[in-house]
């Protein structure tokens, strides 16, 4: 009769181990999921304000369209990707498009001193501030998602119940490129 007892207390401390492991992967999964959705939402922020900088530079820079038309296709094209490494990928072109239309600014004077543009510009600089701190918590929701499944005897239960690896964002190479600066 003992030893019925000691297998039913066993099986009670495993079944509440497993429940345990199951809700902590269930939280942290909530986290990464929640830690996206951060990142959209300064993307979205993002998103919003790349018009009206193209606006306030169209005025100043009208022969310059091809420059401001690449601002804008690479912005909608961000805006309809669906996956995360697709998004990073679509945002890297993003940038690199506002980093040519800021170098175009520089070419105009009168632009570079026009109060919407100087406020603009630093609205953006303040998302994308936002979008690297949402990124790196991400990550840091993802690399203890990634640890908290891969390790055993958690492993055991993460791969009962399927949870999927959560990937990391990255920079691509150009991002990772070295930065010519001149004077």
């Amino acid at each position: 009769m003992t030893a019925l007892y000691i297998i039913i207390a066993l099986a009670i401390i495993i079944a509440i181990w497993a429940i345990a492991v199951y809700n902590s992967l269930i939280r942290l999964r909530n986290k990464a999921d929640e830690a996206e959705a951060g990142i959209d939402a300064h993307l979205k922020q993002r998103y919003d304000l790349v018009p009206n900088l193209v606006e306030t530079v169209k005025g100043y820079a009208a022969h310059e369209k091809s420059t401001l038309d690449a601002v804008i296709e690479a912005r909608n094209r961000t805006v309809m990707t669906k996956s995360l490494q697709d998004r990073t990928k679509a945002e890297a072109g993003l940038t690199a498009a506002l980093d040519r239309l800021f170098a175009l600014a520089e070419s105009y004077p009168d632009l570079k001193a026009n109060q919407n543009f100087v406020s603009l510009q630093n609205e953006l600089s303040g998302i994308e501030e936002g979008i690297l701190n949402a990124r790196k918590y991400y990550n840091a929701v993802a690399r203890a998602f990634n640890d908290k499944m891969m390790v055993f005897p958690s492993s055991v239960i993460a791969s009962a119940f399927h949870f999927d690896k959560r990937e990391y964002i990255e920079a691509d190479d150009a991002e990772r490129g070295r930065v010519d600066v001149r004077f």
